[in-house]
């Protein structure tokens, strides 16, 4: 919206009389922070005291808007350039939608999460949840995903052995080099990753500044992802420990090939599970020690065909401890835990719901089951509990659990009192790709996995590709009007509390590598090779990247990898090894700095962030409170740009100083101290091209 719209010839000829000065539009602000609105997450009952923010006595009056009531603020606070005007109301348990109305002469305009808008215009609201609260801990938390198979072999007793059962057509194997880049489409190829490498490998993420943990699944599975579980009581043997191998030669067959043999038994003997479940308890436990968290993947929406629920590969049949399978008899005690097709020749005609219509990911029928619904509420309840004390669940695929959308959300509010019964500070973070905002009210999840208001929009912006390196929009690359129009749309779907912990990735295992996206190729593996996807990076677009992630708001969540500069296209390609002793280190230092300097200020994890600057390729915003500043300057562009950026609006002294904090480009990084000197709330910085900054504002 451009300030002229908001002129009325009175103003202007007020302006022009030197009556009063035009309105500041910049000048205007507000947010959900602890500045703006007090208490920031309040409960049932609070009065809560909202905040607003304009250019000193540049306006008349600002009232309140909420349903149909208008409450006029009042100015309570004045510094050398703002007016803070107050109001206060007292909630009740209803979700409050609001935004502001400005009148300064004959002009009034609105103010929502957008900025300002005309008269009328206001649509994207601020929301206020009483009794909404996430855990303080993953507000801006650095998190560090990891794809188990693929991150280190601690234990090589329990690597999967050669041709130990068969999986959709592909026989069971080790990779015998640890760097080969992963077979396409081969579920069923491992390279030995377990957790005693992930324990064994704690002080380099401790000392990489990792806080949270987030592990791809680990359940029993048949499969390297894991996101076909097996049996969601155990760790997976191959993930934990085996300390029995021996037992009975089992061989079945069916129609499509698929066979378990005479190891299968390593992952269905209770000494192997109940051994694996002692490794993870030790494995948190020492997490814990270390004060760092631990989130688990809950694949809660299907299981897999190997389910001991379903055995359609007859593993569990007539074996002790375990009862019947749904495709093994009708009479099953697990039948309507999934949808069968109706009636027919049993097991009716082998066909049931699969998720996406893949029969090795059977999907879970809830509403026809009880006993189902309360099992998996169980399974949440006992990883969070003793020994275990996991500290919260990503859901995978959240939005479609169940079979209708009523279920789903009843479903999710009955996992969030679980849950938080068990752990009032667990974090609820799920998978989604769309708005958000009918899960985020404050009764079932926490946040989500940030693809819209994150990853995409970066993607484009910085590299115009999409986040599978599939299509290439160079007019996308560098546009910060679709950024800048993107980011506030869907940002406005966050209340403030869960933006705050959303995770923010740049990479993760269903998508391509961000580094290489910033080569601009296009493709599957299969087509193009792995090499290509290593082929003309762009590291200055990369690191700039990694600084805009580690000081957007939300959780900066890193890929296993990314920080040592591991490539790859969409999955699998992007399932690739960590490169133990082939690491880029200038890039892990980096990456060290970055979260380093995240760390450092409060502002990073629950301070405001306001865009200063967007012209063409060059974005600048700050990340701010009424005592810290900083300033984040990024030039995805090809050549130098020289270029002026007014600070003042962030709350920095017209004539302050400016302290550049870290410094990156193509070449590489800097933290060498420089310093700015404001005129007039602006100064001047030439911008490489490919480069980053941060500035802080100092005091004189």
């Amino acid at each position: 919206m451009k300030q002229e719209a908001f002129y009325d010839y009175t103003r202007i000829h007020e302006y022009m009389m030197g009556m009063r000065p035009l309105l500041e539009k910049s000048a205007l602000f507000t947010d959900g922070t602890d500045d703006y609105r007090i208490p920031s997450e309040p409960d049932p009952g609070d009065e809560v005291r909202i905040r607003f923010r304009t250019a000193k006595n540049n306006v008349d009056a600002v009232w309140l808007c909420y349903g149909d009531e208008r409450l006029k603020m009042k100015v309570v606070e004045q510094d050398e350039q703002f007016d803070f005007y107050e109001t206060s109301l007292r909630v009740g348990t209803e979700r409050i939608e609001y935004y502001f109305r400005i009148a300064t002469g004959r002009l009034v305009c609105e103010y929502d999460r957008s900025g300002a808008v005309n008269i009328g215009g206001a649509k994207h609201f601020f929301y206020l949840y009483p009794g909404f609260h996430v855990p303080e801990w993953s507000k801006g938390a650095v998190m560090y995903q990891i794809f188990v198979d693929r991150f280190y072999n601690g234990d090589k007793t329990n690597d999967v052995l050669e041709d130990e059962y068969q999986y959709i057509c592909f026989h069971a194997s080790k990779a015998t080099n640890w760097n080969k880049a992963p077979d396409p489409f081969n579920v069923a190829q491992f390279y030995g990753g377990d957790l005693e490498g992930v324990r064994k490998k704690l002080d380099y993420l401790q000392d990489l500044g990792v806080e949270v943990i987030y592990l791809n699944p680990i359940f029993v599975s048949p499969s390297n992802h894991k996101y076909d579980i097996q049996d969601y009581d155990y760790i997976d043997p191959h993930f934990g420990k085996i300390v029995v191998d021996e037992g009975e030669v089992l061989e079945r067959y069916d129609e499509d090939n698929i066979f378990a043999t005479k190891y299968i038994c390593r992952v269905t003997d209770k000494r192997n599970l109940e051994a694996s479940n002692q490794v993870f308890a030790q494995l948190t436990k020492e997490i814990h020690e270390r004060g760092m968290k631990i989130i688990l993947d809950g694949v809660f929406n299907h299981c897999g065909s190997f389910n001991k629920w379903m055995d359609r590969e007859r593993i569990y049949e007539n074996k002790e401890g375990y009862q019947t399978g749904a495709y093994i008899a009708k009479d099953s005690p697990y039948h309507d835990y999934f949808r069968f097709e109706p009636e027919g020749n049993w097991p009716y005609n082998n066909v049931y719901d699969g998720w996406w219509g893949h029969d090795t990911l059977p999907k879970l029928h809830y509403e026809q089951s009880k006993e189902l619904e309360e099992y998996i509420l169980s399974v949440a309840k006992k990883w969070l509990s003793e020994p275990y004390n996991i500290d919260g669940w990503r859901l995978d695929v959240a939005a479609d659990l169940g079979m209708s959308p009523a279920y789903n959300h009843e479903f999710w509010k009955k996992f969030r009192k679980t849950v938080k019964e068990t752990n009032p500070d667990a974090l609820i973070l799920a998978e989604h790709y769309g708005n958000p905002a009918a899960w985020l009210k404050g009764d079932e999840w926490d946040t989500v996995m940030n693809y819209d208001a994150f990853m995409d929009p970066v993607s484009w912006f910085m590299t115009g590709v999409d986040k599978h390196s599939e299509m290439y929009q160079p007019e996308a690359e560098g546009n910060l009007q679709q950024f800048t129009d993107t980011m506030y749309y869907f940002m406005a779907d966050f209340p403030i509390q869960s933006l705050q912990c959303a995770m923010n990735e740049l990479s993760n295992h269903d998508h391509s590598r961000f580094l290489t996206r910033t080569n601009h190729k296009t493709g599957r593996v299969q087509h193009l090779g792995a090499k290509a996807a290593e082929e003309d990076v762009n590291m200055g677009v990369f690191r700039a990247a990694v600084m805009m992630q580690m000081t957007w708001p939300g959780a900066p969540t890193i890929y296993y990898g990314d920080e040592a500069g591991v490539c790859g296209f969409t999955d699998p390609d992007n399932r690739r090894t960590y490169p133990w002793g082939n690491e880029n280190k200038e890039l892990i230092r980096y990456h060290k700095e970055l979260i380093a300097l995240h760390k450092s200020s409060a502002v990073f994890k629950n301070g405001s962030m306001k865009i200063i600057k967007d012209d063409e390729n060059i974005l600048a915003y700050g990340r701010f409170t009424r005592k810290e500043q900083y300033i984040v300057i990024i030039n995805v562009a090809d050549k130098p740009e020289e270029i002026t950026i007014s600070a003042w609006e962030l709350g920095l002294n017209q004539r302050g100083t400016l302290l550049q904090l870290i410094f990156s480009n193509e070449d590489g990084y800097s933290t060498a101290p420089v310093e700015y000197k404001m005129e007039h709330g602006r100064f001047d910085i030439q911008m490489q091209k490919y480069s980053a900054v941060v500035l802080k504002g100092i005091d004189e």
